[in-house]
This record gives structure tokens, C-alpha cells and sequence, in this order.
């Protein structure tokens, strides 16, 4: 077992025995619900037809990645931008290091971008030396408590109006009751200062529209907005996935991303950006870093389709019982479980894709339609095929699915479980064997035949 999948247990045991913590999140999601389920109504004449429609759309935008991405590069270097193509995590490292010191960078403001967790952009600015402060308000918060995000979209999810009072009045001197316009407040006027000091602004994108040769940033804050268009060198680091082929395809893709992501009938401030503003240089960085490979399977190409809506982890009830750091990746839930193990490495992390009950709920919220528990069972598949999960595990499956196969076999394996509970699985799961379950004394073939009988 790999020391990931051991941390992953022992956090996972933890926070779904903690109650606050479970609480906070339950308290957190039946919000979320409820918004998103008043805002499907009031978008949409029919939910289902949309996402069908979606999904047909972004599924067009992924077969077509290659050519769209060159249509977009080409139109974005004739309006003065620098276009790079970084393969992996570190490619794109390394050529963000060469701009920062091109241009002599010592502090980065940085909107919300969970493509920068991907690349460990926060850890390798701290090993250049170079500052960086998060200006997404909930990224703040957890970059304060040092932290990684808790949720693909509301990275602080976790912690209560409490707990950031605590944070403020520790890190920014506010009272301990604060209200949350003064929290809000307080947080502005520390960002403010850093907004215009800056030398580079660092944002992400939500879509690529091709045809036009743009990117979109989507948030509700502003801070993406003058984190782009303050610092004389704004870097965008782009996962090729975000593809899309043509700019009216958002007349579906806002509202479907709100909708699902928040709630909201629209996110507050939506900004195309089409090159670099009078005076600054602006650098894409069209991130691939395992892209391709999902590209070039075709079950798994299907989740390239993810708009990174979060409304997955938001149905989980995983998700909902440990949290999202416990899976220790920068996706988490059903979406992180899926790509996770492909992007980050399969032997570290294909023990995500065990930990789901495959009950489809994430399959059915989600509005580009990707068979996300399907894919789940996939990566066992290959876990399986290629020896990556755990040889014990590998044992038990074997001889489950022959004892399956008959009656008969299900019988002798039933009245063979007292042998099998005392030495092969004590022997395997020697810390959990306390914890397995005790048969009935009858099974319900048993009962049903002594029914019959009478």
C-alpha cells in the first residue's frame, strides 16, 4: 500500500468521525442544494435537454481539441500575447520561472485557479523567492491557515463565520465579533495594497473560446479582474480541456456553470480576455500534463468534458462524510477520483477511485453528462489489469468472483467464512478485521427454503 492510500484511511477516519466538521459541511451543502435546485427551475425549461445539449457541445470541442487550440494560439499571438505549451507540471514550471526572472517578478497576486494547485505554483513561487498572496477571498482564508483548497469551488467550505473571525483577528487584527461585511472589508483593504504593488497577476480560465481567440475568467469577486489587469505581466495557465469552439457556445456554458457550481444565475463578473492590455505582456500557457493521455483513451476522454462545476462532490456521500482533504490532491470528490490517479500518478493514486459506493449520483448531477461512476469502475479496472492496487485485494476479488459464479460455490463459501473470518482475512486486514461484519446464522436461501417448507 502506498503511504498516500495510508494518510488517505487515517484522514478519512478521522473526519468522518469529527461531528463539527461534518456538521459545518452538511450545514454548507443543504444550502447548496437548495439554491441549485430553485436556480435549474428558474434557468431552464428543461434541465435534462440543456445537459444533453452540453454535453454534445463539449464533447465536439474535445474531439476537435487539436485543430481548436491552434485556432486559439494563433489569433491570441497576432494580438501581441506569448503562447507556451508546457506537457507536464514541471515544463510549465520551468517556463513560469524564466518569466519571473525576465521580468525581475518578487510578488504575484493570484485569483482562484485550481490549475495552480495542480502545478504546486504557490510551492515553487516560495522557491524562488518570490511572494505570492491569493486574492480569491476563501483562497486567502485557507493560504492563512495554511492550507490547501477544501472544494474545487469554495475552498473554505469547511470552516464556520467563527473560525474566520478567529483567523481575521489573528492575521488582521479584526474583533472577535466581527460581522461578515467587516471580515469582507477588512479583507479588501489588505488586498488592495497588494493588487497595486504586485509585478505579475496569475489567473487561470474557464473556457478557451476558440473561434475568437479568447479566454474567459469567471468569479464573483472582481480580484480575478485586477489581478489580470493591474501588474504590468499577467500568466494564465490554461488546461487544454477547457476548450470550447465558438464564443455563442456561453449562451449555454454560463448559465449551466453558475447554475450547477453555485447556484447563481450568473457569476458576477465574467471577463473575456483577448490579449495582453496597452503595456503588458501577457503569457498562456496551454497546459497538457496527462491531458493527452485521457485524450487518447476513449472511455476516459469523456471526462475532458468537466466545466469544474464541483457539483460531483457536492452529491457525494463520500465527499460529504471526509471531506476534501482527504484525498490530498488538488481535485477531489468524484471528478479528483477519476483524473487524479492519471494526472498526479497511478500507483499513488488509484485508491481514490475504491473509495466510491459507484451509487451514479455524481453521474447524475452532473451537467455535461459525464458517466463519472462508470469511469470510476474503469480505473479499477486498470488498477486491476496492471497491478497498481493492493495483491491482497487482488486475492480476495479472485476468489469472491469464483465463489459467485454458483450457488452451490456461495454455499460452501458461507459455511467456509468462519474459517475465512479467523486467518485469511485477519491475516490480511489485521486493523480493521474488529470492524467486519457477522454473518447470520442462516442465509436468506435458508430461510426462504424452511418457509416454503412449512
Amino acid at each position: 500500500m502506498s503511504t498516500k492510500y495510508e494518510a488517505f484511511t487515517e484522514s478519512a477516519k478521522s473526519k468522518s468521525a469529527d461531528a463539527e466538521h461534518r456538521a459545518k459541511l452538511q450545514k454548507a451543502m443543504g444550502t447548496y442544494h437548495g439554491k441549485v435546485s430553485t436556480m435549474q427551475d428558474k434557468q431552464f425549461r428543461d434541465w435534462d435537454a440543456a445537459r444533453d445539449y452540453a454535453e454534445a457541445v463539449k464533447s465536439y470541442a474535445i474531439e476537435n481539441m487539436p485543430d481548436l487550440l491552434e485556432q486559439f494560439e494563433a489569433k491570441q499571438i497576432d494580438r501581441g500575447s506569448t503562447v507556451l505549451w508546457a506537457e507536464t507540471a514541471e515544463d510549465a514550471r520551468t517556463q513560469i520561472a524564466e518569466i519571473v526572472h525576465r521580468h525581475k517578478v518578487e510578488s504575484v497576486v493570484k485569483s482562484k485557479s485550481m490549475t495552480s494547485e495542480e502545478i504546486r505554483f504557490n510551492e515553487f513561487m516560495d522557491e524562488l523567492k518570490v511572494d505570492v498572496i491569493e486574492s480569491d477571498l476563501g483562497e486567502l482564508i485557507v493560504q492563512m491557515r495554511g492550507e490547501k483548497p477544501y472544494h474545487i469551488v469554495t475552498p473554505a467550505m469547511h470552516l464556520s463565520k467563527e473560525d474566520i473571525a478567529e483567523l481575521f483577528h489573528e492575521k488582521l487584527g479584526t474583533a472577535l465579533d466581527a460581522s461578515v461585511e467587516d471580515l469582507t472589508a477588512a479583507a479588501r483593504l489588505h488586498l488592495r495594497e497588494k493588487f497595486l504593488a504586485a509585478d505579475m497577476g496569475f489567473t487561470s480560465a474557464n473556457f478557451i473560446l476558440a473561434d475568437d481567440g479568447s479566454f474567459l475568467v469567471l468569479e464573483n469577486e472582481g480580484n480575478a479582474r485586477l489581478s489580470a489587469n493591474l501588474p504590468d505581466v499577467h500568466v494564465a495557465v490554461i488546461g487544454i480541456d477547457k476548450v470550447l469552439a465558438n464564443l455563442k457556445d456561453l449562451s449555454l456554458f454560463l448559465p449551466l456553470l453558475s447554475t450547477s457550481g453555485t447556484g447563481q444565475q450568473m457569476t458576477v463578473y465574467n471577463s473575456i480576455f483577448r490579449g495582453p492590455r496597452a503595456g503588458q505582456s501577457l503569457y498562456v500557457i496551454l497546459l497538457d500534463n496527462g491531458r493527452s493521455d485521457l485524450y487518447a483513451d476513449e472511455k476516459l476522454r469523456e471526462v475532458l468534458r468537466c466545466i469544474r462545476c464541483g457539483a460531483c462532490l457536492n452529491s457525494c456521500p463520500v465527499y460529504e462524510s471526509i471531506g476534501g482533504h482527504s484525498y490530498e490532491a488538488a481535485y477531489s470528490g468524484p471528478i479528483g477520483s477519476v483524473i487524479s490517479p492519471h494526472i498526479f500518478g497511478f500507483q499513488d493514486y488509484q485508491h481514490l477511485s475504491q473509495s466510491s459506493s459507484l451509487c451514479g449520483a455524481c453521474t447524475d448531477v452532473c451537467p455535461v453528462k459525464i458517466p463519472l461512476h462508470h469511469l470510476l469502475h474503469y480505473n479499477r479496472t486498470i488498477a486491476n489489469e496492471t497491478k497498481t492496487n493492493d495483491a491482497s485485494w487482488r486475492l480476495i476479488m479472485r476468489l469472491w468472483a469464483k465463489a459467485m459464479k454458483s450457488r452451490k460455490s456461495i454455499k460452501i463459501a458461507r459455511n467456509s467464512f468462519g474459517i475465512i473470518d479467523s486467518i485469511i482475512l485477519k491475516a490480511f486486514f489485521q486493523k480493521h478485521s474488529e470492524n467486519l461484519p457477522k454473518l447470520a446464522e442462516k442465509s436468506f436461501a435458508e430461510l426462504w427454503e424452511e418457509k416454503n417448507e412449512r
